[in-house]
């Protein structure tokens, strides 16, 4: 049943192991048929950082991540969905965020992480300061066009369904 799910939404500094996530989820349950993650990693743009440091808003970021969540569990019949953003600084390679979505079928997964992961892009309160690999500090990073672009599809969708 739609919104049935209580979606499992962390924020935290510490790395996060994408298979024990997914084993978390699915423990014990005949009823899944489709699980669907996106792990996010921190690049080194070309050599370029050596970190991107991620802020929050602690208790309001948990709170909107959680209200999305909750969106994406009443648009699709999802049986888990779990969301978790680190903070801090995240080095080159390691985790930054992973969405699992669980349902009995692949195309609600697909589109319920996907969602997700445009709103992660686009709106999710997040802070990224880049730390160059020269010992530098680099800016804030901006929001790009493209993510909002992304982002837009599913309200133009939400508006069609009303």
């Amino acid at each position: 049943m739609p919104g049935a799910v209580v979606p499992t939404v962390r924020i935290q500094a510490e790395d996060f192991d994408v298979a024990a996530e997914i084993a978390r989820l699915t423990k014990g349950r005949a009823d899944i048929g489709a699980v669907v993650t996106f792990s996010g990693l921190c690049r080194d743009e070309a050599g370029r950082l050596s970190a991107l440091e991620l802020e929050h808003y602690p208790g309001m970021a948990e709170a909107e991540i959680a209200r999305i969540a909750g969106e994406a569990t009443e648009r699709w019949p999802l049986q888990g969905l779990t969301v978790i953003h680190r903070h801090g600084k995240v080095r080159p390679g390691e985790n930054i965020v992973l969405v699992v979505a669980a349902s009995a079928h692949r195309q609600a997964a697909f589109e319920a992480a996907n969602f997700l992961m445009d709103y992660l892009k686009s709106r999710a309160p997040f802070w990224k300061k880049e730390h160059h690999g020269d010992g530098s500090e680099g800016g804030w990073v901006d929001a790009k066009e493209s993510d909002d672009k992304a982002a837009s599809r599913w309200r133009q969708a939400a508006s069609k369904r009303k």
